[in-house]
């Protein structure tokens, strides 16, 4: 059974005017999968979990362009790539899962010689220039700006695929603690060795940041996920073709995919696509969508509320309805012998004290009712 949502990517793909250059018909947003609390996927090489995601939410490669050769269309016997992201509410992390095909894998030598799959985020989509090379005050030395303002407002990682004898990415700033758990964690399944061909499974997560301090996660504000929010994100992946030379293909998702960046100031033309250095500049991410839980996994008919304090000197209580399905009345019993039948009441106690507190609410499909107990305490 397919959902409404399954659709959604579908339809916005194909509402866009049809154009002629590579990944030039693209969405506009990229859906992120929401999974439900009970299915949320372990980090450890299994892609089952991801069995519930529709096929609608993978991005492939013709969603990338590759930046030296702008109309060069992706052949899947040497590379193919399949990208699924994820979220849980109420955590503020992001899954990935990185399915990937090669028939050669370069990943035998030590440094950044390694195929990679660099990610780069930003939270808030604040934007901006977020790496030391571009610091909008070149007085200042560039390892001064590297302590003080690569990573913070967005986050570049180089995941290496995969990593053999080193670490499983480098978080491309001073903030090494973002690719540690519990801010991260990875787990990866191949059977090839370097220079061999075959399929790689890796799955991860990151935690994005509104601000990530050099100075520790103590000093950084993470960024709070929810329903509907935009972030930004993208992503290239980086294809090594053997020890003998450092080039390499650098398959881009990133906005303005067959435009070039502006030219030097001496007039020379840029053989740079404008969209290449989204590693350091996260006004070119792109736009990707937190979406609401699919309809399979909600329920169709339950109670749920929940509470603020609004005037703890009053003792009064502000109670807001959470339930999902078709309601006709509310019922609330605030534990103190009184009740209300409004949606949303609220309620001031008479005495200090813990009180449990329960909504039912009536509908064409019945009855169903929620209680917290002593969550509810007032002094």
């Amino acid at each position: 059974m397919r959902s409404p949502l399954h659709y959604l990517f579908l339809l916005a793909m194909a509402a866009l005017p049809a154009s002629s250059a590579r990944a030039a018909d693209r969405p506009p947003f990229y859906p992120v999968f929401q999974f439900p609390a009970d299915k949320i996927p372990r980090i450890d090489g299994d892609p089952s979990d991801w069995d519930i995601v529709p096929d609608s939410y993978a991005i492939g490669m013709d969603q990338l362009t590759n930046d030296a050769t702008p109309n060069q269309q992706p052949d899947p016997k040497k590379l193919d790539v399949k990208v699924k992201v994820g979220w849980v509410k109420g955590e503020n992390r992001l899954y990935f899962l990185y399915q990937a095909y090669k028939d050669y894998w370069d990943f035998g030598q030590s440094g950044l010689h390694n195929d990679i799959f660099e990610l780069v985020v930003d939270g808030d989509r604040s934007g901006g220039k977020f790496i030391a090379r571009w610091r909008p005050d070149l007085n200042v030395p560039e390892f001064d700006a590297f302590f003080s303002m690569q990573g913070v407002t967005a986050q570049n990682y180089h995941i290496f695929t995969p990593a053999m004898n080193k670490d499983w990415c480098m978080a491309w700033g001073p903030q090494q603690w973002l690719k540690e758990f519990p801010y991260a964690n990875h787990a990866a399944k191949y059977s090839f060795r370097p220079g061999e061909g075959g399929k790689l499974v890796l799955e991860f997560y990151i935690t994005p940041f509104d601000l990530a301090s050099p100075d520790g996660p103590e000093k950084s504000k993470v960024s709070q996920l929810t329903e509907n929010k935009i972030i930004g994100v993208s992503w290239a992946v980086m294809d090594y073709r053997g020890p003998q030379t450092e080039n390499h293909a650098f398959w881009n998702l990133a906005s303005d995919p067959a435009k070039f960046a502006p030219p030097a100031a001496n007039g020379t033309p840029s053989r740079v696509l404008a969209g290449h250095t989204m590693y350091g500049d996260a006004d070119l991410l792109m736009p990707f969508k937190l979406m609401p839980l699919d309809p399979l996994f909600q329920k169709t008919f339950a109670a749920q509320w929940t509470f603020k304090v609004a005037d703890m000197s009053k003792r009064l209580v502000a109670f807001q309805d959470q339930s999902v399905g078709q309601i006709t009345g509310w019922h609330w019993d605030f534990g103190d012998k009184t009740t209300s039948e409004e949606q949303n009441p609220q309620h001031t106690y008479a005495d200090p004290g813990n009180y449990i507190v329960s909504l039912e609410i009536t509908g064409p499909a019945g009855k169903a009712r929620f209680e917290r107990v002593w969550d509810v305490t007032v002094k």
